[in-house]
């Protein structure tokens, strides 16, 4: 009787080493381990994932440049299987990755939590033919597209703005991760202050035009 591929395949993995199997399985899904630093070896430390030896190298121990691994024997770790290679006896993991992905995670929840409708100070960072980027503090930035610089037609956001100038923005947009900025909105608001609040917040709280404040009362996981 013909076997089918998905038979092979499940015969395949019914063959394979269960250890094997488990940290593959952890590849995949990006499992985050908790583990014990249990040896220190040439550019980096060995930890063990459900029986079998793990190295991380001495680059994906921090985010940073890690000059002594001797200070992590002993230590428990976090971190992800990014190479499980039964063939090869070869597994790998990264703490770095770990760290990275918390990063992210934080950074996302800090631009959900700026309402579009908000008010806010920052400071240019770049110039771009199409707008300028602008930083609000707390490693977040924004664009303000070269329409929503000035209230008359400019060629180049270089006309009016330059690196390093504070400006006012109006939050238009917040949508997959980037912020959509308005100065010229901004300008309007603060002419016309009645019409609308000068700060929304998805949170309560106080008010303010600062990013910093706005986040303040933010927990994050």
């Amino acid at each position: 009787m013909c076997e089918t591929m998905a038979d092979f395949d499940k015969t395949t993995d019914l063959m394979k080493n269960p250890a094997w199997a488990a940290v593959e399985k952890y590849a995949e899904e990006g499992t985050v381990l908790s583990l014990e630093v249990g040896g220190i070896v040439n550019k980096g430390v060995i930890v063990y994932v459900e029986g079998l030896r793990g190295f991380i190298p001495a680059s994906h121990l921090d985010i940073g440049y890690v000059e002594d691994t001797n200070t992590y024997l002993g230590k428990t770790v976090e971190a992800k299987v990014i190479t499980a290679d039964e063939e090869k006896d070869r597994l790998v993991l990264s703490v770095k990755e770990v760290m990275y992905d918390r990063r992210r995670k934080e950074k996302e929840e800090k631009i959900n939590a700026i309402a579009p409708g908000s008010l806010l100070e920052g400071k240019v960072e770049s110039l771009m033919p199409y707008g300028a980027f602008v930083d609000l503090g707390d490693s977040i930035s924004g664009l303000v597209h070269i329409s929503q610089i000035a209230n008359r037609h400019i060629e180049s956001p270089g006309e009016v703005l330059k690196v390093g100038q504070e400006v006012k923005v109006k939050v238009l947009k917040v949508e997959n991760g980037k912020i959509s900025l308005s100065i010229k909105a901004a300008a309007d608001q603060e002419e016309t202050p009645d019409e609308a609040p000068s700060i929304t917040y998805k949170d309560e709280g106080n008010a303010s035009t600062g990013l910093g404040a706005l986040l303040s009362g933010l927990k994050l996981d």
